[in-house]
């Protein structure tokens, strides 16, 4: 069994039989894996309290032939991100970070760039004074990286570059749509004012050391972030969690 060195970001965390975990983790060298963590939930275990999702570490993992799970040997702790346990708006932020990455990635597919912008999302989040405008940029960015850039520039269903009156952005295509091609879509289209689509934009185009001067407010940022979710969803093929739970009825 080969033993794999790499840092890793920890997506989540679950039980696997009487004391073992299953973690999974996005790592710099081999994309997501999964790993156990064997007796991981006894009291003496050395690997626990590194296993909690939301950190950053360095792995030791030993891959089996035949076996899609990673034995993990070794946990050294390079970033607790402890203001995420201190802050429930932190905390929401960064875990729909790290599930979005987790939703919308293959297993063993490794993009040096998005284990750095996860990083560095991250690591924005512990100064940020608005989480979820951190998070919906990030967002934004990672759709394109993992091949799913909202198409702004032109209709995404007939390519006319020039679309006039109220914009539409189709969660399902992916993008904006006339208004002809809006009434043909399977489901509903969402509207998208002018300023919301300048916002878009910007955030797709800016380098990720300037996207946070961003700011939305209002109806740009309530339209956004609607295009952003409803278009995660279908990426990911499921409802996450959103970043502002407490703020939804229950």
């Amino acid at each position: 069994m080969p033993l794999i060195k790499t840092v890793a970001i920890t997506l989540n965390s679950r039980k696997w039989g009487d004391a073992d975990r299953i973690v999974t983790f996005y790592t710099k060298e081999r994309g997501k894996v999964r790993a156990v963590a064997r007796g991981a939930r006894r009291m003496k275990s050395r690997l626990g309290a590194a296993l909690e999702p939301l950190m950053i570490c360095h792995l030791n993992l030993f891959e089996k032939s035949g076996d899609s799970l990673y034995r993990i040997s070794q946990v050294d702790l390079v970033e607790p991100f402890m203001p995420f346990r201190e802050d429930l708006a932190l905390m929401t932020a960064a875990a729909r970070m790290v599930n979005v990455v987790g939703a919308v990635t293959p297993d063993g597919d490794p993009d040096s760039q998005l284990f750095e912008t996860l990083e560095l999302g991250l690591r924005t989040l512990v100064t940020s004074q608005d989480p979820a405008l951190t998070v919906l940029l990030f967002q934004i960015r990672l759709l394109g990286l993992v091949g799913f850039r909202p198409q702004t520039e032109h209709c995404v269903a007939c390519g006319k570059g020039r679309l006039i009156g109220a914009l539409q952005f189709s969660p399902l295509s992916g993008g904006l749509v006339c208004q002809v091609c809006a009434g043909h879509q399977a489901f509903r289209c969402l509207p998208l004012s002018r300023g919301s689509l300048a916002f878009l934009q910007q955030a797709l185009k800016l380098s990720p050391a300037m996207v946070d001067r961003l700011k939305a407010a209002g109806q740009v940022r309530h339209e956004v972030e609607n295009a952003i979710e409803r278009y995660v969803t279908v990426v990911a093929g499921k409802q996450l969690p959103p970043v502002n739970f407490l703020s939804y009825p229950s």
